[in-house]
């Protein structure tokens, strides 16, 4: 195709792409160069969880187009204030700073806790955890222990540890040394795999015991994927910093850092800025997403498609599937081979799927996806899996 050989051309090859041209969504749907209809299970990886051009944030963004679109950040400009404002009481955090990417919202986070710790006197490194996904970035990258995304971009920026998921214990072995803790409540790119209830208790207790900050990295299941606004709100475990991107605008591209007044009081004029973050384009399109969002998951509405997707998937009895798991709208399902095939096979049913860590298939609709539309895509995915069986 003319667009694909001049992406290749044109385009550094860093994307292992699908021979498919988009030039259309809608809702739960996105039409390819052919007016192919698909219905889509990825949501742009976990962005357009209001729905592809959802009408309140088109809007907003027509509106906003018309009146202003960039101003920099030496002057203040009011989308952003309110954005500031809803984030914060929404999140129970004190203060917001706007960036434009999740690794970006990690990369200012990392560097907010070693500030704070610097005024604190406080040394020691950033403990992350195996299997986790922080970003690409050098910093976000560092906080990211997986060595097929560091390998050949070392030297790693310093200061950092790593211990497992889900064990307390050996983030015990090593609490003592560290100013701050990263996690993800839930781990996306890593396989789907969520964090206890207990052990988030756990991790919380052990930071305020060592007076280390404790930080979500809510990017990819926060924004009502898990059925709340945060996912922290899932577990009543409250974090002390919180970043957020991808689905904040709804596709429009805003990174977001949340933290305390501890850590805000920390940071002075010119420790950190960017010239893009919180402009009031991609500012009015979050509030407007935030809108739409609060209505989708009132009533625990996102809660329960989730359950009914999760019942639909347990009921494929294949021998070849090891677990399925996830919240809300993001669920893993992992397989004892690689379900890159399995990914393909789907694409040309019309339904746009994901393979994460080799293994898992990794659904994240967008919010409002209907439960017929849940039942055709599992009902589709059995067939698949039948063929591969036999």
């Amino acid at each position: 195709m003319e667009y694909i050989e001049m992406e290749k051309k044109y385009h550094i090859q860093v994307y292992k792409r699908f021979p498919v041209v988009f030039v259309r969504g809608k809702g739960t749907r996105l039409w390819d160069i052919d007016n192919r209809e698909y219905i889509d299970f990825l949501a742009g990886i976990g962005v357009v969880n209001a729905g592809h051009c959802n009408d309140k944030v088109v809007e907003a963004i027509k509106k906003q187009a018309e009146e202003l679109i960039h101003i920099s950040n030496l002057f203040y400009n009011i989308p952003q204030i309110e954005l500031a404002k809803k984030l914060v009481d929404l999140s129970e955090l004190d203060k917001a700073f706007f960036c434009n990417s999740g690794a970006e919202a990690n990369e200012g986070a990392i560097k907010f806790v070693r500030k704070w710790a610097y005024k604190e006197k406080k040394e020691g490194y950033i403990i992350s955890m195996e299997n986790a996904f922080h970003g690409r970035t050098l910093g976000a990258l560092s906080a990211t222990p997986k060595p097929k995304f560091q390998e050949g971009f070392k030297p790693l920026v310093e200061g950092f540890k790593y211990v497992k998921f889900n064990d307390i214990e050996a983030l015990k072995e090593v609490i003592s040394k560290a100013i701050a803790v990263i996690i993800e409540p839930i781990q996306g790119e890593g396989g789907v795999h969520v964090a206890n209830r207990e052990y988030l208790r756990a991790v919380r207790d052990l930071c305020d015991d060592y007076n280390v900050k404790l930080i979500f990295d809510e990017v990819q299941c926060g924004m009502g994927r898990v059925g709340e606004m945060f996912a922290y709100k899932h577990y009543k475990v409250k974090p002390d910093v919180i970043t957020l991107a991808k689905a904040l605008a709804n596709g429009v591209p805003i990174g977001a850092i949340l933290v305390d007044e501890d850590i805000a009081k920390a940071l002075d004029y010119g420790d950190h800025g960017t010239t893009f973050g919180g402009n009031p384009l991609a500012c009015s399109a979050a509030l407007a997403t935030i809108e739409v969002i609060e209505d989708i998951i009132k009533d625990n509405k996102v809660k329960k498609k989730g359950e009914y997707f999760k019942n639909r998937l347990k009921k494929l009895n294949f021998d070849f599937i090891r677990d399925i798991r996830g919240l809300g709208l993001m669920i893993g399902l992992e397989l004892e081979f690689n379900g890159s095939e399995i990914v393909n096979e789907m694409l040309n049913r019309g339904f746009i799927i994901n393979c994460t860590s080799d293994k898992v298939l990794r659904f994240l609709p967008p919010l409002i996806v209907e439960k017929e539309e849940i039942d055709l895509m599992v009902d589709n995915l059995k067939e698949v899996l039948e063929r591969r069986e036999k």
